[in-house]
């Protein structure tokens, strides 16, 4: 949510005023489509990382206003915690080498930001959640001094009424509860934006939550909360438990969480944007004095600005977003699936791999959303965010007989959905050396059977073994890991365990 908001109190009236414009934004998106106002395709990608600051013992520093100083550049900006960084690199064409590019520009910035960090004894790590965060570190006085965030926090805090509970059981188990929405902050991501047309958007966002699950399980790194080893991508129920404002009784009755991978597939933007009115009351009701329906009587391009607020509050994996370029309005689907990290290689290769798939699965004859039931692939998402790179999956059987069958996700990727980003590729004008070489990263990711998640639970359970503490093992997991991903050569090459001079602790 980067709009500029000012933190104050709401009265029983603004939240009717924002309903209203909420529905009367709403209509004008329904003109908008209807009068094919948006852009022509351009073939436009983004990209945002979400950074964590770490001290040289690899725990987290709370100083995210003392690094933004130093580096001085509007590409990185704060995230919900005094941990958190975000970095975003600016729109791209999909074409010719646009890959090696972005990891050229990438590495340089997150080079420049961890010399800045250095300036004042810390470090940019890339990772989906930090291993050494304790819940001390996730309260509310550490959320950053921004007035979004804190009214965020409030207003979901208020929605809620009651502590937070926190409970998640993989190879361990975490039972707790938290006062605010800290909790989230530990979730750091990568989020990719492919701009589309209004005809193009339903397919893409279909496909996109078809292969959410490969996604995770090829690119799991975030094993760890609260010293705890949990799912291999921990994130996504921390991220449901901890935003969630519907207290047990509301959950019995199935309202929906705020979070959410959604319930069925969609013929239109349109739809997600009205299912986010009729299933969510606001929680910002921050109304501005644009009329969206006159501007358009006007001949002009309404921000739409209450539906653009209120949509950065419904957190689906796969987010519809609407936005003014050059004084034209377009559309982007936002993949929040994949977790920070390892390396610039393998955010690259994920993204490669999203990019390629997607395109060759929006444009089949035959779609993949027409012979998988929505429940399965959101069944699928849920046992790849369990198990990653060991994950079983529900895909559709190729060949004339049909048919739904179990597959290893690795086989899955390897045999099918590589052939088809390959493909999907070359149809967006990708030059082969770029194609190759970062699926080649995701290949041997699956050949080896080796993610983010695999060699940190890999590593922390070395450690253990030497003899080190649960605490120790996990501050020096985090460290090997800090300084392999600096190195930069991708996480499926990374020796697993730590050097013999790690000391026991």
């Amino acid at each position: 949510m980067g709009e500029k908001v000012v933190a104050g109190q709401f009265d029983l009236s603004d939240r009717q005023r924002y309903r209203a414009k909420l529905r009367q934004c709403l209509s004008g998106l329904e003109r908008l489509l209807a009068e094919k106002r948006f852009d022509r395709p351009k073939n436009l990608l983004g990209l945002e990382i979400e950074l964590n600051l770490v001290g040289p013992d690899g725990m987290p520093k709370m100083m995210n206003a003392q690094v933004l100083e130093r580096i001085a550049s509007r590409d990185f900006q704060t995230e919900l915690a005094m941990f958190n960084l975000e970095v975003n690199i600016a729109p791209h064409r999909l074409d010719g080498r646009v890959f090696d590019r972005l990891a050229e520009e990438l590495r340089t910035s997150l080079a420049y930001a961890h010399r800045k960090a250095n300036e004042v004894d810390a470090g940019i790590v890339m990772i989906g959640i930090l291993p050494t965060l304790d819940r001390d570190d996730l309260v509310s006085s550490n959320l950053s001094d921004v007035d979004r965030y804190t009214l965020l926090n409030d207003q979901i805090v208020a929605a809620r009424g009651e502590d937070f509970t926190l409970d998640i059981e993989g190879v361990e188990r975490l039972s707790c509860t938290s006062k605010s929405i800290a909790p989230e902050a530990a979730c750091t991501s990568v989020q990719l934006h492919l701009q589309v047309t209004p005809a193009r958007f339903a397919d893409v966002w279909n496909a996109a939550q078809a292969i959410a699950a490969a996604q995770v399980a090829i690119g799991a790194n975030s094993p760890f909360l609260f010293g705890r080893e949990l799912w291999r991508e921990s994130r996504p129920p921390l991220f449901t438990q901890s935003t969630d404002t519907r207290p047990p009784e509301l959950q019995a009755q199935g309202v929906r969480p705020r979070t959410w991978f959604g319930e069925r597939w969609i013929s239109s933007a349109y739809d997600l944007f009205e299912e986010n009115l009729r299933y969510y009351p606001p929680l910002l009701p921050i109304c501005d004095e644009e009329d969206p329906l006159s501007v358009l009587d006007e001949g002009g391009v309404p921000k739409l600005g209450e539906l653009v607020l209120h949509n950065g509050t419904v957190y689906r994996w796969n987010r519809p977003v609407y936005g003014i370029a050059d004084g034209v309005p377009h559309l982007r689907v936002e993949n929040r699936v994949l977790p920070a990290g390892p390396t610039v290689t393998d955010v690259i290769a994920n993204a490669v791999f999203y990019y390629g798939v997607v395109r060759a699965l929006a444009e089949e004859s035959r779609p993949v959303w027409t012979r998988l039931p929505f429940e399965a692939a959101a069944a699928n998402f849920d046992e790849a965010c369990r198990h990653g790179i060991e994950a079983r999956l529900r895909w559709p059987r190729s060949g004339r007989f049909g048919g739904i069958v179990e597959v290893d996700a690795v086989h899955l990727v390897r045999d099918e959905l590589l052939p088809l980003a390959a493909a999907g590729l070359d149809a967006w004008g990708v030059e082969p050396a770029d194609r190759d070489f970062y699926l080649g990263v995701i290949e041997e990711r699956c050949r080896r059977r080796a993610n983010g998640a695999s060699w940190q639970a890999a590593t922390f359970h070395r450690a253990l073994e030497k003899g080190l503490s649960r605490e120790a093992a996990l501050a020096a997991t985090t460290r090997r890991y800090s300084e392999l991903m600096h190195l930069g050569e991708p996480v499926h090459t990374w020796p697993v365990g730590l050097p013999e001079a790690v000391p026991l602790g």
